[in-house]
């Protein structure tokens, strides 16, 4: 079951107050302390650019009335207030954007987040502008990206599987305006195509991440990405259960042996016209589409979300579609490994020595340890292939989540290029921090039997995170640069929707990879 991703994105430069929408949204900030105390308030809003013609529409009590509703111009907040003709739109929206930064706009990831929160706060307005501040003396292609990006992911909607109507929900916006100072502009006409590209992307993301695991299982996922990716031109290779075992893929086959869904790999190719820049970029993508830990079974509790262990996978293929859109000048190929990590008679167990891809010999101490195990195969093929830059995504570890959080990624690899990780990571809202890959963690995986193994052979949690960097790295040639961003945390969101993630699956890190992606068509 997917989610309609059909939100129309334009540009206008009619005055905000004369537009025909069904509500409109402006920005404002806070201001406490003495210079901001007035009529008995704690403090007063102040307007951000964009909103003038509202203000003197309203005879300047704009700021005055929102305030006496309860806002107080706090980061993602939403109040409405009806317009009663004063202007064209019957709504106003005003979003906090927090204390007004001095002589600059807004930071672009505030942007996206305000314009992210309003847009969902519309549901049931079908036709919905943004005046949103940008800057006038600059190049706001940055900001524009934000709002268009913002606006688009606020508003997306698991279509879901309930059968009955609810009367109460209110739909999405379907068509999103943003007033700039010239809606002709060739640049900020670039901005909305693209950010319609990338967002589709994301979207499409999210509604793989939110499906029910019996709805998409490896075969069934592996036939949705590989028809997306035929339909946008990109080059498509699967494997079945048979090629890989023929192939000597050890880590998939042993993983997906457990489930009678058998497991596949996908392989999408992007061509570059011209053969662009003489650079390759490989992506890979953990596409686990439910993970029961196998016979190193994991708690009951919180079991259902492990339907988003695919995360990575997700991202890969959403974001190879984005690519063939944007057609960047370098060439780029996607693997993306897929399984069931399932308890059965035929599950692979603790104990067992799995002979992987590029002939490593791994050591099973823990079947829940699944996700390195399908990786390193891909990670090798992508190798074998030949590239420069492996970029590696996955839901790897818990580690990650108690070390950093739900919202950054761990980052883990060949330095310069995990500061590249970082950068991107920054410039698109989706953060990631460099971690180590100490010796002593690779040392306390040694295996008595096999080559390594998957785990620190004492099960020890100390550096959980690391031990998954520190085994990838066995499947990744000394000639080839290579990232692994762990995003167990920020590729799901399981509370209450927040800017412009909603619940469920944040399509993290599809944005990253295209900014990634982009960078190296850029600079090589």
């Amino acid at each position: 079951m997917t989610s309609p991703r059909t939100t129309n994105l334009s540009l206008v430069d009619t005055d905000p107050a004369e537009l025909a929408v069904d509500a409109i949204v402006i920005g404002v900030h806070s201001q406490t302390g003495e210079q901001g105390a007035t009529s008995g308030l704690a403090g007063t809003l102040l307007l951000a650019s964009g909103a003038e013609s509202i203000a003197a529409a309203f005879d300047g009590r704009l700021t005055e009335t929102l305030a006496l509703l309860g806002a107080t111009g706090g980061p993602g907040e939403v109040i409405k207030l009806a317009t009663l003709g004063t202007v064209t739109a019957p709504l106003v929206a005003a979003v906090g954007l927090g204390p007004e930064p001095s002589g600059a706009a807004p930071a672009p990831e505030t942007l996206r987040r305000a314009a992210g929160s309003a847009i969902r706060a519309l549901a049931g307005a079908p036709r919905v502008a943004l005046a949103m501040p940008l800057p006038d003396d600059a190049d706001a292609s940055a900001e524009l990206r934000a709002v268009a990006e913002g606006a688009l992911l606020g508003g997306y909607r698991f279509a879901g599987y309930k059968t009955r109507p609810q009367p109460t929900r209110r739909e999405p916006v379907t068509e999103v305006l943003i007033a700039v100072p010239d809606a002709a502009d060739a640049g900020a006409q670039a901005e909305i195509t693209r950010a319609q590209v990338v967002a589709n992307a994301v979207r499409l993301t999210r509604d793989w991440v939110n499906s029910a695991p019996n709805e998409l299982r490896p075969p069934s996922f592996a036939d949705a990405v590989a028809g997306a990716a035929r339909d946008a031109g990109l080059g498509v290779e699967v494997l079945d259960e048979a090629a890989l075992a023929a192939g000597g893929y050890g880590g998939i086959v042993a993983v997906g042996q457990g489930s009678e869904a058998p497991p596949r790999l996908v392989k999408l190719t992007y061509t570059p016209q011209n053969g662009g820049n003489g650079k390759r970029v490989a992506l890979v993508g953990k596409g686990i589409t439910f993970d029961t830990g196998g016979i190193s079974i994991k708690p009951a509790q919180g079991m259902w979300e492990m339907k988003s262990d695919m995360g990575g996978a997700a991202a890969v293929g959403a974001a190879m579609l984005a690519i063939a859109a944007l057609k960047p000048a370098v060439a780029v190929s996607a693997y993306l490994p897929m399984a069931e990590n399932m308890p059965s008679g035929t599950s692979y167990r603790p104990g067992d020595v799995i002979t992987m891809f590029n002939g490593k010999r791994v050591e099973v101490l823990n079947t829940d340890a699944e996700g390195r195990m399908i990786l390193g195969d891909a990670m090798a093929r992508a190798c074998a292939d030949g590239t420069d830059y492996l970029f590696e995504t996955s839901t790897l570890t818990g580690g990650q989540v108690v070390a950093l959080g739900k919202r950054v990624a761990g980052v883990m690899g060949t330095p310069e290029l995990c500061e590249r990780v970082q950068v991107a990571g920054d410039a698109v809202g989706e953060p990631a921090w460099p971690m180590p890959l100490p010796d002593d963690v690779r040392k306390g995986m040694e295996s008595d039997v096999a080559d390594i193994s998957q785990v620190n052979a004492g099960m020890d949690r100390a550096g959980h995170m690391l031990q998954g960097g520190v085994f990838l790295r066995e499947f990744v040639t000394d000639d080839v640069a290579w990232a692994h961003i762990d995003i167990a945390g920020p590729s799901y969101h399981s509370g209450e929707p927040t800017g412009y993630w909603t619940k469920g699956g944040t399509g993290v890190p599809v944005r990253m990879l295209v900014q990634l992606v982009e960078d190296v068509a850029a600079n090589g």
